[in-house]
């Protein structure tokens, strides 16, 4: 039942040998549930604090440019990256009776290629507005050659240009003429890109603002009458250029937005990639965002029967943006566009944009008396014969954000700074979804029994609103005095370990979980070790894990693990929570107040455990297996790998208790190594040793 080996001078149990590959099935309906309401509770409470703070002009004009800097920081954008030369080329042209595309190419960073078509007037009488289209996904492709997205939505373009603007349409990273990628988390589980603060719409965003310096160097362009419009994908990127970049005069997402109610809680999250959402490390809902764009001229417009775009939260949307409209006098500068249909580009949503674009670009209320019509053929508009050899769209992921390069401090009062640093970045940039604490209520005992001389209690606790937890306590029946305390936390394996060999004498007390085979032989050596010690085994199995589980179908699991992101969460930053509850649930517990409290985890969650230790006081001692040696491998926390990895995490820990780590690669832990050297420790303070035939253990 201890899981591991702890390394404490006596020759314990070692870990339970794997179960067969198959699973047993799990009633997952608890989880379930409790997960579902938890987003329910944590979706309401960012509604309800969006905007909440503007009762007043004078408030927006206040709080606008904190908010426009924490979106750029959302987006990987602060600091903003450098202005390189964009090396514009034009690659071809093609020839329309009333208007000129150019086939063009620039780079928005060295290597980061933006492929688009320039739709230019052929008759111009002075400068003339300029439209920035931006594409959804809109894949068109012929014997495994991408044309880009442009080419689907390129009927856009020639009408703009038919009526006087110069529009330049960009291809997405995702299904351009270079495929990058907008699926990270949605289906390759690249869920480092928490950890590192990326997301492609960061990409989208700057490509925007890059394509909006190239077409201040067009001699044909106005520059002070710049537009942005796009659907779907694009919907989305004409809010994040429109927020960021006052430049854009006038707006119009189509089918770009909605709330979170309709994103986490009734589930549009699941059909949306990761284009679509900023790192919400300061928990906004998106109203924010739309806000961002006043008292500019915006049309929010959408379709009544888009799936992932749905009616009711547009509409809440648009309301709360109208309030700071009115609240500046603008009221008229905003509005919402409603046609039927599903999640499609119609006629009807083309002709209201472009007479918003008509009215407040040029002044122009006149009839719309011509269609927007496909005029060429894919291979007309593709820009590139042949993708560069030093593109970087397609990895762009790794170097977009920039990562935190630690350097060993020089002196104590430089790590005491440094690490007070770190801990206040984690506090504000990876964990500012905790709740606060000391808000809830007392613990409950559900059972305290005894067999074969064991004593085997259940503490259900509440970690934070609509998460309930249970604590488990195994003992000697009689122990009157405890010399020490270990709170073990539970991964999937960990849990069915657990069960197996407690099932043994305590069956009954598991019932309604699903249980693998008894492990009589573990449950021995337990039971032979907590008769000889005074030694109390706690164990937690945190959110998401054993009697918490949720739906297990892969897909499930990764969409849930999205809705915390888009809630400025992770799922392991929040078990991190759940950890330290359970150790505040124990230390609160009669008779555990002051003895010795160890922790001790394996693999990914290790990592979690290590950082409960960075905030809960006076933990005795860390025993952690086949802790990943980078955040890489998780666990995976908001923005995180920004300011520090796991080797700094680990020199904090040891700072404050002992440290066990049990690695197949110490050399990895070289850091915190050195810094306890700068520090002075004792060879006991951090301790890396290397598991043995699969077990740890050690003197």
């Amino acid at each position: 039942m201890n899981r591991f080996v702890l390394s404490c001078g006596l020759s314990l149990l070692c870990l339970v040998p794997a179960f067969g590959e198959e699973k047993p099935a799990l009633d997952t309906s608890r989880g379930d549930a409790m997960i579902a309401e938890y987003f329910c509770v944590g979706t309401d409470r960012l509604r309800d604090a969006c905007l909440a703070e503007i009762e007043s002009a004078e408030d927006w004009q206040q709080n606008k440019q904190r908010y426009r800097s924490e979106l750029l920081e959302m987006l990987g954008l602060d600091p903003l990256p450098e202005k390189t030369d964009l090396k514009p080329v034009v690659t071809g042209k093609v020839e329309h009776d009333e208007f000129t595309v150019e086939n063009v190419h620039f780079q928005s960073r060295p290597g980061l290629y933006v492929t688009g078509n320039l739709y230019v007037p052929k008759n111009i009488d002075g400068k003339l507005p300029a439209i920035l289209y931006v594409c959804g996904h809109g894949r068109v492709a012929k014997d495994g050659i991408s044309y880009g997205n442009k080419t689907h939505y390129q009927h856009h373009g020639g009408w703009f240009a038919r009526h006087g603007y110069v529009c330049l349409t960009i291809d997405t990273l995702q299904l351009g003429e270079i495929e990058g990628v907008h699926h990270g988390t949605y289906n390759h589980n690249r869920w480092w890109w928490l950890n590192r603060g990326y997301t492609p719409a960061g990409v989208e965003a700057w490509n925007c603002v890059r394509a909006l310096d190239y077409l201040e160097t067009r001699p044909e362009v106005d520059a002070s009458r710049f537009g942005v419009t796009g659907r779907s994908g694009g919907g989305a990127y004409s809010w994040w250029i429109a927020a960021i970049d006052e430049r854009i005069k006038c707006a119009v997402p189509v089918a770009g937005i909605t709330d979170l109610q309709n994103h986490v809680v009734d589930g549009c999250v699941e059909g949306h990639c990761d284009c679509m959402y900023m790192v919400n490390t300061h928990q906004w809902d998106y109203a924010k965002v739309a806000a961002l764009i006043s008292p500019r001229p915006l049309l929010i417009s959408n379709t009544d029967s888009d799936g992932i775009f749905p009616l009711d939260g547009v509409v809440r949307t648009f309301e709360r943006v109208r309030r700071i409209y009115t609240l500046q006098g603008a009221a008229e500068k905003v509005a919402l566009n409603i046609t039927a249909g599903g999640h499609k580009d119609t006629q009807e949503l083309r002709v209201h944009a472009f007479r918003w674009f008509n009215q407040h670009l040029k002044g122009d209320d006149s009839l719309i008396e011509k269609t927007a019509v496909k005029l060429f053929e894919p291979e007309q508009l593709k820009v590139f014969a042949e993708n560069p050899s030093d593109e970087i769209n397609t990895k762009i992921d790794e170097t977009f954000v920039a990562q935190a390069k630690p350097v060993l401090p020089a002196t104590e009062d430089e790590w005491a700074k440094q690490r007070e640093s770190w801990r206040a970045l984690l506090q504000e940039k990876s964990f500012a979804g905790w709740p606060q604490e000391n808000q809830f209520g007392d613990s409950r005992e559900v059972f305290n029994v005894v067999n074969e001389g064991i004593r085997f209690r259940a503490i259900d606790f509440t970690s934070q609103e609509a998460i309930e937890l249970r604590l488990y306590i195994v003992e000697r029946a009689e122990l009157a005095k405890r010399d020490l305390v270990v709170l073990n936390v539970l991964d999937d394996k960990g849990w069915s370990e657990f069960l197996a060999e407690t099932r043994v004498a305590f069956e009954k007390q598991l019932d309604g979980e699903t249980l693998p085979e008894a492990a009589s032989e573990a449950f021995t050596q337990t039971q032979q070790m907590l008769k000889s010690s005074a030694w109390t085994m706690a164990y937690v199995a945190p959110r998401g894990i054993g009697p918490t589980a949720w739906d297990q179908s892969e897909r499930k699991q990764t969409q849930h693990q999205r809705r915390f992101y888009l809630l400025g969460q992770s799922l392991d930053g929040m078990r991190v929570w759940d950890v330290r509850r359970a150790a505040q649930t124990l230390r609160g517990t009669e008779g555990f107040a002051d003895v010795p409290l160890w922790l001790q985890s394996q693999r990914q969650m290790a990592g979690v455990t290590l950082y409960a230790s960075l905030f809960e006081p006076e933990i005795t001692r860390l025993d952690l297996h086949e802790l990943p040696t980078s955040h890489r491998d998780g666990p995976f926390f908001l923005n995180v790998t920004r300011f520090l990895d796991l080797p700094q995490a680990v020199a904090m820990a040891a700072e404050r208790s002992r440290v066990a780590l049990y690695s197949a690669n110490p050399a990895a832990w070289e850091y915190a190594e050195q810094v306890g050297q700068l520090l002075g420790w004792d060879a006991k303070q951090l301790q890396i040793r290397k598991p043995v035939a699969g077990t740890p253990e050690g003197d």
